[in-house]
C-alpha cells in the first residue's frame, strides 16, 4: 500500500508561519504569552483565508506598529505614566486591534467583500497606532479633539499634528498593502482606516473612562495610578478602556471598507 500525503493549504502554512512568528515577538517582548497565542490564531485565519496578500496586509500592521513602539521608548517610559497599558501587548489588545480583521478574513471565504473589511480594519488599527506612537513623541502637548483643551501626553483623545498626520498616512499605507488583496481596495480602505482612527480620538475624549488621582492631582487611565494611590471616576464609563476604543476603531474601519466595496 502507497501512502499519500495531501497537500498542504494555506490553513497549514498559515498555521506553521504564525506559530513562528507569534513565538518571535514574544521572545522578544512584543507580545506577552496570552497575546502571542491570540496572535497565532489571527495569523492562520487571515493566511488560511487571504494567502500571502493578506498576510501581508497583516505583516504590515504588526511590523510597523512594533517598530514605530519602540521608536523613542525610554522618552515614552517617562511620558506615559498615565496611561493604562504598557510593554509587551497582551490577549485582549491583540484582539481588539487584530480580532475582527480575522472574522473578515474567514467570511471574506463566503462573501469575498469582507476581504476589504479586513484590511479596512487594519488600516484603521496602524492609522491610531502610527498617530499614538508619532504624536506621543510631538515637540507640542496634545489637545482634546473635543474641547481643544490641552491634555497630558499619551491620554487617549488627545491629538497632535504630527499625530493626525501619521493617522493619515498608517492608512493610506495599509490602503496601498491592501492593492494586493484587490485592486479596488485602496479608496474604501483608506476611508476606513481613517474613519476608524477619528472615531478612536473621539470615543477617547469621551466615553473611555478616565479616573483622577488625588495624590498626584492629574488624570490617569491606571487604577491604582502609577504612585500607588487608588483614584476617583472623572469621566466615561467605568468599563470602556482603551481597548474597547480600539475594538470599536476596527469595526468602524472594516464596516466603512465593506460599505464602499465595489
Amino acid at each position: 500500500m502507497t501512502l499519500t500525503l495531501a497537500p498542504l493549504t494555506n490553513f497549514d502554512i498559515g498555521a506553521v508561519a504564525a506559530a513562528a512568528i507569534a513565538l518571535i515577538a514574544y521572545r522578544t517582548a512584543a507580545l506577552n504569552a496570552s497575546g502571542a497565542i491570540v496572535a497565532f490564531f489571527v495569523g492562520t485565519a487571515t493566511y488560511g483565508a487571504l494567502g500571502p496578500p493578506g498576510a501581508a496586509v497583516l505583516l504590515a500592521f504588526f511590523v510597523t506598529s512594533v517598530a514605530l513602539s519602540r521608536a523613542g521608548k525610554s522618552r515614552k517610559r517617562t511620558l506615559l505614566i498615565d496611561v493604562g497599558k504598557l510593554g509587551p501587548r497582551d490577549a485582549t489588545q491583540v484582539l481588539a486591534n487584530g480580532g475582527i480583521a480575522a472574522l473578515c478574513a474567514l467570511l471574506s471565504l463566503w462573501q469575498p467583500r469582507y476581504a476589504f473589511a479586513f484590511a479596512g480594519a487594519f488600516a484603521a488599527a496602524t492609522a491610531d497606532t502610527w498617530g499614538t506612537e508619532i504624536g506621543t513623541l510631538a515637540a507640542r502637548a496634545p489637545h482634546s479633539i473635543l474641547t481643544l483643551r490641552p491634555v497630558a501626553t499619551g491620554l487617549s483623545g488627545g491629538v497632535t499634528l504630527p499625530g493626525t498626520l501619521a493617522e493619515f498616512a498608517g492608512a493610506i499605507f495599509i490602503a496601498a498593502v491592501a492593492l494586493l488583496v484587490d485592486p479596488r481596495a485602496f479608496v474604501p480602505v483608506c476611508a476606513g482606516g481613517i474613519a476608524g482612527a477619528l472615531l478612536d480620538s473621539v470615543l477617547g475624549a469621551s466615553l473611555q473612562s478616565l479616573r483622577w488621582c488625588p495624590q498626584c492631582k492629574r488624570a490617569t487611565e491606571r487604577e491604582p495610578h502609577v504612585c500607588g494611590a487608588n483614584t476617583t471616576p472623572l469621566r466615561g464609563l467605568s468599563w470602556f478602556g482603551n481597548d474597547t476604543v480600539n475594538f470599536a476603531a476596527t469595526v468602524t474601519g472594516a464596516a466603512i471598507a465593506f460599505a464602499l466595496a465595489r
